[in-house]
């Protein structure tokens, strides 16, 4: 089953296409997108293992000219040191302006990959094959691009569209089941935002889901549907778009604060917590009951996830230490904080000048020993 979701953004609107045996027809189908053009490839060392061969094997017999550029796996990697690697790599294949840049691999080589893309020559086209479950339903879609910075998670970058997503279903199955997991959340997310039938059936159909059953695809195609909805309406992320952060603003700190450690904190795990929070800081301000908090808390436990800043392994990060990464959020808007909050399930909603001792006082409630 293959499913097909367009990102409309009129004449730079774009394709997702998610099924299963993609990887091998990714050749053919850029070679019948950008007739003669050449690409660079930008992996890191775990896809390249796994997938690179049978990525390089199609792309040659479509007669498509490309080089591979291998980065180190991890956030460690989406530095400016790295970045500057990269681009170093496509001006050194001679790469033009109409050629392409691929990103294939997860959320940190799709992130990397396409501000590489938006930056060289002013701007090349790139291709987004997300080998991860996060990737595939959110980091791939919708044109944010960027690198971390020593004072934050993602404020270097640009918004830059791929012209096409390629999600293949089959290399999910080589992903450890942390990554899995981690991705699940996001999908999670797309309920909780405005969908909360899709939570419900996500509440029902969890096990089939990660048993690669047709409910996966599924999952897939309906958070992209979500996703390019909302970016569809705002792209740059002045207004509505700032809905897709639900739970972020709390995971990128958590992140921060961890030193960007996979280890102890993946992405998407942070993310799980990071929902948790927000409808349990929701319940604190009396915005919604307990009982939704609970839902999402249960829900994201049992599929493995961590739901409490207790369950990150190592240190528990201090309540000001997150705050101060909260305060270099990028919706911090003239030192107000700025969060996406929740009436209850698929009910939330940007909330502007959250008072920070409100946060501050959550935090310390939520880190205490």
């Amino acid at each position: 089953m293959t499913e097909v979701v367009t990102v409309e953004l009129g004449a730079r609107s774009y394709p997702i296409v998610i099924g299963a045996g993609l990887l091998a027809e990714a050749g053919r189908r850029i070679a019948e997108l950008r007739p003669g053009a050449r690409c660079a490839i930008v992996t890191d060392d775990n896809v390249e293992a796994a997938h690179g061969a049978a990525l390089r094997a199609g792309m040659t017999a479509a007669g498509v000219d490309h080089v591979t550029l291998t980065i180190s796996p991890g956030e460690a990697s989406k530095s400016f040191a790295t970045y500057e690697r990269v681009v170093g790599g496509i001006l050194d294949a001679r790469l033009e302006r109409n050629d392409l840049v691929i990103a294939f691999g997860g959320g940190v080589v799709g992130d990397l990959a396409g501000f590489a893309a938006a930056t060289v020559r002013r701007g090349m086209d790139f291709v987004q094959i997300p080998t991860s479950l996060l990737a595939q339903v959110d980091s791939s879609v919708g044109g944010k691009t960027g690198i971390n910075a020593a004072q934050g998670k993602n404020l270097v970058g640009a918004f830059h569209q791929p012209v096409l997503v390629l999600a293949d279903t089959d290399v999910l199955r080589t992903l450890p089941a942390r990554e899995f997991r981690a991705g699940y959340a996001e999908i999670v997310k797309y309920g909780l935002i405005d969908r909360p039938d899709f939570f419900s059936w996500l509440e029902r159909n969890r096990h089939e889901i990660f048993a690669f059953g047709p409910a996966l695809v599924e999952a897939i195609a309906t958070s992209c549907r979500a996703k390019a909805a909302i970016v569809a309406a705002d792209e740059t992320e002045r207004g509505a778009r700032a809905l897709l952060n639900l739970g972020h603003t709390f995971a990128h700190a958590l992140e921060g604060a961890t030193g960007y450690d996979g280890a102890r904190l993946v992405h998407g795990e942070a993310v799980a917590i990071g929902l948790v929070l927000a409808h349990e800081f929701a319940n604190r301000l009396n915005l919604c009951d307990a009982d939704a908090a609970g839902r999402v808390r249960d829900h994201l436990g049992a599929a493995g996830l961590p739901v409490a800043i207790a369950d990150i392994p190592g240190p528990t990060p201090d309540a000001d230490t997150l705050q101060r990464f909260i305060a270099q959020d990028k919706k911090v808007k003239r030192g107000r904080l700025t969060f996406i909050l929740t009436k209850g399930v698929g009910k939330s909603y940007i909330a502007d000048d959250i008072p920070p001792h409100e946060v501050l006082a959550f935090l310390r409630g939520k880190t205490a020993a």
